[in-house]
């Protein structure tokens, strides 16, 4: 699950960053994990208004990376949909609805505490 050479972290996280957008996610959160964890280089939080919203962006995100980057995503959670996790080698995405994201809290495990205040 790895990405392909030519699909550096960066390039990942901005195909991730703008299929967000194009999905209409909310309260996008992006967390450099560089020098901080050996899980991946970047970490991004955000949020569906529905647990069908939430499910529909992580669906679309995992083909939209496979068919321009060839990167193939492992994700976990997308049946139920309150939460899911989809792993793309160097960038791993949360997507929640917010009543689930506001109870993991996973912002305040990862940035600094003035930037975990400003990203709510």
């Amino acid at each position: 699950m790895t990405a392909t050479p030519q699909a550096t972290s960066e390039a990942t996280l901005a195909a991730v960053l703008a299929s967000l957008d194009d999905d209409k996610a909310e309260d996008i959160v992006e967390i450099p994990l560089r020098g901080k964890s050996t899980i991946a280089d970047y970490m991004v939080i955000a949020s569906g208004r529905s647990s069908r919203q939430v499910s529909s962006i992580a669906d679309k995100l995992a083909e939209r990376l496979k068919s321009t980057l060839g990167i193939l995503c492992k994700t976990e959670g997308g049946d139920v949909g309150d939460w899911v996790l989809i792993d793309a080698g160097d960038v791993i995405v949360h997507v929640f609805r917010p009543e689930v994201r506001e109870f993991y809290q996973l912002e305040k495990m990862w940035l600094p505490a003035t930037d975990a205040t400003k990203a709510r």
